[in-house]
């Protein structure tokens, strides 16, 4: 499921080397036809704004819709346990899921910033990787929903990977109430929730088989350095 690889590098730190890989990124989501027409044409929209944009506004927005506040923070387990040790016990289980498939993230990456989740998820079989996102949908659809308030373009790609869930208009739906500028809100809405559910041993479904290595990851643009590393 290259699409997901697509989606795990649109929402990484943009560079030089994204920008100019869009129309390969493209083809990709187009060729493979998993996300239905509406969404396609969606992530073609943000793509072209991409590509049209100068790299330094890029990052700058990049920064400001993803590290200030945790309404829209890439980090699943920060909407769940913020700073906790809880959250530090949850990243271990995660890494330690994504190593028993011989899936290794890069330096400084943190197992639950959503793009390195997506590239795992993509190398699943379609079955696992469902059900391994549909445990934390609640969490995109928080997410979605905030970038939608701030009418952020990364919209496009929660939007793509909720209706790929089959779970865009239910979830959206969620936080239609939320005040607009009250971002405590969101997290508090959320943050009871767990962030997968079934405890990390289900994940470990997830997990079995093949999983893509530091060999075996497709030639995108490398993630970013978290800031929490």
């Amino acid at each position: 499921m290259m699409t997901l690889k697509v989606l795990a590098a649109l929402l990484t730190y943009p560079t030089e080397k994204l920008v100019a890989a869009l129309p390969d990124l493209h083809a990709v989501i187009a060729d493979e036809a998993m996300l239905r027409t509406q969404e396609r044409r969606g992530l073609r929209a943000f793509m072209q704004a991409l590509g049209e944009e100068d790299i330094f506004d890029l990052q700058e927005r990049y920064v400001d819709t993803f590290d200030r506040g945790r309404a829209t923070s890439l980090h699943l387990f920060e909407h769940v346990h913020g700073e906790s040790r809880d959250r530090g016990q949850a990243m271990v289980d995660l890494a330690q899921v994504y190593e028993s498939a011989g899936y290794h993230l890069r330096g400084g990456e943190l197992p639950d910033f959503l793009p390195a989740m997506l590239e795992f998820a993509s190398e699943r079989p379609e079955a696992d990787a469902r059900a391994m996102l549909h445990e934390c949908a609640h969490i995109l659809a928080a997410v979605g929903h905030a970038l939608d308030i701030r009418r952020s373009p990364y919209l496009a790609v929660f939007e793509a990977l909720l209706g790929w869930l089959g779970l865009r208009s239910a979830a959206f739906e969620a936080g239609q109430d939320a005040p607009e500028a009250d971002e405590p809100s969101l997290d508090e809405l959320w943050a009871e929730a767990p962030a997968f559910p079934g405890g990390t041993a289900s994940c470990s479904a997830a997990a079995s088989g093949r999983a893509c290595s530091d060999r075996d990851r497709v030639a995108m643009p490398p993630t970013r350095r978290s800031r929490h590393a």
